[in-house]
């Protein structure tokens, strides 16, 4: 009853005060669904996680070449960016839970036929088949989770999401020193995790949602709104791609043992999930673009020392920690400074024009830094680093001194993000205390000094 009464007023459930009356599901219900999501999303993360850097030392173990591996661990980005449309097209066609199991299933199938065929070929579009299904997959949690938001706890499923999401890919990391990268228990592993993502999500006791894909907005006319945005989304998904790409590779061709090759990562990956809010709360005190310079400048500079530090060494282990906490909130500056240029009604697709461009840049960074380092010497990765964030650095001290900023008071709130996120969840970015959460109102054109 209460569903046709919201239907002929026109009410949006979210805007009424007090308005539990309007709810179409107990509340237990909906937040045992949230959390089934979730603990499914983590499985996904923890044994995509595993599999990618028990790749990245693999690659080195079995002699494919800097290069070669490269272009392996960049297949995966591949996927990742054409599995965002052609899962909007198959959840069209058969429904949320029916792309999850199928999605899962092929996943951790892949997981497996790794060890049938060790060559750079069938890794390679193994990796792009990997990668089509875990982007498939999130964006089925991701429109879910979207479905379930409301002005009251989007906030908290936009955190549970975040940490979900960089916590797996931890975890997952860390699970490399839970066997012998050489051997098949590993690649087992993974593909057991990912299997096991099925059981919450397959039994929740929730309806599958409609979905909600973000309008388009044009490359060019978002450049033309938000420059800084664009590119700084750019070079983050470049530093992140090449970093999480190529960065096991790397640590392996330096003669890290595993164990150390999963804490080179992982103090990155923590450095990450510590960086986000302090950055983000200075972020929303002072000029968006004055962080973003700083930051971007902080991480070239620690890239720029790294190749002097003893590989392995807890001083290497320590500048990755600060290093994560400086590259991996770039990602999030980008959607905030983004979110301060664009109109509102165009949020929601310059949001998902930058998950774009992330994801390019996330595929050229492996293949950048595996042919960098397979023509010169393994520590230019870190060169590959530096000229990702260098170039952040020289064109927003430009925009800084070229153009009017901005003002502090009139900036949305920063909100963590990653650069693994599909599309699909920039809706989950409307929280009321999020970036995304202003009045529509005209767009505002920067004046010239």
């Amino acid at each position: 009853m209460t569903n046709n009464v919201v239907e002929q007023l026109g009410v949006d459930e979210d805007r009424v005060v007090g308005g539990p009356w309007l709810e179409t599901e107990p509340k237990g219900r909906s937040l045992g669904a949230a959390r089934a999501l979730l603990g499914g999303m983590l499985l996904i993360q923890v044994g995509g996680g595993l599999q990618g850097v028990l790749l990245g030392v693999r690659t080195e173990s079995e002699g494919f070449g800097l290069a070669v591996s490269g272009m392996v661990m960049a297949s995966f980005f591949l996927g990742f960016v054409l599995g965002t449309r052609l899962a909007e097209h198959f959840l069209g066609a058969v429904g949320h839970i029916r792309v999850f199991a199928a999605l899962a299933s092929v996943a951790s199938a892949v997981s497996v036929l790794h060890l049938l065929w060790i060559n750079p070929v069938a890794w390679a579009l193994l990796r792009i088949l990997f990668g089509i299904c875990i982007a498939g997959v999130l964006v089925v949690v991701e429109s879910w989770l979207n479905d379930m938001a409301t002005n009251v706890n989007r906030g908290r499923l936009l955190a549970g999401y975040m940490m979900t999401s960089m916590g797996g890919l931890t975890l997952g990391q860390l699970l490399l020193n839970g066997g012998d990268p050489q051997g098949f228990e590993l690649f087992v592993i993974s593909s057991v995790l990912i299997s096991a993502a099925l059981v919450p999500i397959t039994l929740s006791a929730t309806s599958a949602p409609p979905l909600a894909v973000p309008e388009p907005l044009s490359l060019r006319q978002l450049i033309s709104m938000a420059p800084a945005g664009v590119l700084t989304a750019f070079c983050a998904g470049l530093s992140h791609g090449t970093l999480l790409g190529v960065g096991a590779v790397y640590a392996a061709n330096e003669g890290l043992a595993a164990s150390r090759v999963a804490l080179f990562l992982v103090a990155a990956t923590a450095g990450a999930i510590a960086g986000q809010w302090p950055v983000g709360a200075v972020s929303d005190r002072v000029s968006r673009r004055a962080v973003i310079f700083v930051i971007a400048a902080t991480a070239a500079a620690i890239a720029g020392v790294m190749p002097a530090v003893e590989p392995g060494s807890a001083l290497a282990f320590v500048c990755m920690f600060f290093f994560g906490a400086a590259t991996f909130p770039l990602y999030s500056l980008a959607m905030a400074l983004t979110g301060d240029r664009v109109p509102a009604s165009q949020l929601n697709g310059a949001s998902a024009a930058l998950v774009r461009m992330a994801g390019v840049g996330s595929i050229i960074g492996p293949l950048t830094g595996g042919v960098v380092m397979s023509l010169t010497a393994p520590w230019t990765f870190f060169l590959v680093l530096v000229s990702a964030h260098a170039v952040v650095v020289v064109y927003t001290g430009w925009r800084i001194l070229a153009r009017e900023g901005v003002p502090v008071d009139e900036q949305g709130r920063f909100v963590p993000w990653s650069t693994r996120a599909s599309a699909m969840a920039v809706n989950l970015l409307r929280h009321p205390s999020g970036p995304f959460a202003r009045d529509p109102k005209p767009a505002r054109e920067p004046k010239l000094k």
